[in-house]
């Protein structure tokens, strides 16, 4: 999801947030791939919660024990956002929103869903996968696959020795500041985002890896922060090449079995069968809200410490400033940084977010009309923020 240091004036929220009709029965299935930015909004209720009919997918395996989420103190938002009061329904319904969860202290205070979605449905994640993969690359130093951040990218992908990375660190990777130059707009079907990993290039090669390493620089690394989904999907093969298994296999081994989540994820591959370390996962609802308790829980899980020491901290720290951005203040290793916490967030409306001080877990899932509107961005956040205000 791309987000600029420059927040564009908010359009008329109302009109850009028109729910559409219930439907009488399942649509037939929409074309999967890059078409899945152009989906009607009767498409994205049903594909959302179907990708594995739709995509090639690795699964990301639950283990035996569920971690239990139990009833709290529930709490009723309301608030107004530019003059429209709204509580949790009239929200859900205005944004299209399938699914809100909030954990406070790691018990359920709120969750409703929408879009015909159940708690048993999965919903896909588009980038807030990419927080995930900065998981797994986390567990991947304290399992001693990963050396040290500082690592060149061509230490583990030898494929990109000779290209624009050289120089490129996985540091550099995480905080998306490698100064290769990159289109990351989601209406430009020639984009790099909607070509990157949808073709064979090089046979033999990664199609990632293939696309990726041609393209030119445009500023020295870990200078300019650009957003970049290549890159995620790039940092995916490394931590696959590092780990030496499958990203759903160490996924599973690192995070889904150790905290007991409740339901197989499945992940979505590239035409090569490598699940995309940038994008789409589809989980239920109450797992999106488990990866933010097992952040807030510093990375561990069963009592086993997943992550190293002071990761969390790492990984959530602005290593990327925004200063003019009121609403997004930083980035960190593919972690969004807001006032009084962090979040991993998708196109369309996906959200976990952490509020540390608060032990406060908020997941949203949503079908927008756009993929990345700032005034739908905003108004989520202010959603946000009333769930916070509500917990206290």
């Amino acid at each position: 999801m791309s987000r600029p240091v420059q927040r564009l004036a908010a359009a008329a929220f109302a009109a850009a947030c028109l729910a559409a009709p219930a439907l009488a029965a399942d649509p037939p299935l929409p074309q999967g791939g890059a078409a899945i930015l152009m989906w009607t909004p009767e498409q994205q209720a049903f594909g959302y919660r179907n990708m594995e009919k739709i995509n090639p997918y690795h699964v990301v395996a639950r283990g035996d024990r569920v971690r239990e989420l139990p009833a709290g103190e529930p709490i009723d938002p309301k608030w107004t956002w530019k003059g429209q009061a709204y509580d949790t329904a009239s929200y859900m319904a205005a944004m299209r929103t399938s699914g809100v969860l909030v954990l406070k202290d790691g018990k359920v205070v709120l969750e409703r869903y929408g879009l015909g979605r159940t708690a048993a449905d999965r919903w896909t994640s588009f980038s807030v996968a990419k927080s995930v993969t900065s998981i797994l690359i986390g567990a991947a130093i304290q399992d001693g696959h990963i050396k040290s951040l500082d690592d060149k990218v061509s230490a583990y992908i030898p494929e990109m020795k000779g290209s624009a990375y050289d120089e490129v660190t996985v540091r550099d990777l995480l905080t998306m500041t490698s100064g290769v130059k990159w289109n990351e707009d989601y209406t430009d079907p020639n984009s790099d985002v909607a070509k990157v990993g949808l073709s064979i290039l090089e046979p033999g090669v990664n199609p990632v890896v293939s696309y990726m390493r041609k393209l030119p620089r445009e500023a020295p690394a870990g200078q300019k922060f650009v957003y970049k989904t290549g890159e995620t999907d790039l940092a995916g093969v490394l931590l696959s090449d590092a780990v030496g298994e499958p990203m759903s296999q160490y996924a599973s081994e690192k995070l889904w079995a150790p905290f007991g989540m409740e339901q197989d994820a499945i992940w979505v591959d590239d035409v090569a069968g490598h699940e995309r370390g940038g994008c789409c996962m589809s989980m239920t609802l109450r797992d999106y809200a488990r990866i933010g308790q097992f952040m807030l829980e510093d990375g561990v899980a069963g009592g086993k410490r997943i992550l190293p020491e002071g990761w969390v901290a790492d990984a959530t720290a602005p290593h990327v400033k925004f200063p003019s951005d009121p609403t997004y203040t930083g980035y960190g290793y593919f972690w969004w940084l807001i006032p009084h916490g962090y979040e991993a967030a998708g196109i369309f409306g996906q959200n976990i977010v952490v509020y540390p001080d608060e032990k406060l877990v908020i997941a949203i899932n949503s079908a927008w009309p756009s993929a990345d509107d700032d005034a739908l961005w905003a108004a989520q956040e202010a959603f946000a923020e009333a769930i916070r205000e509500a917990a206290k």
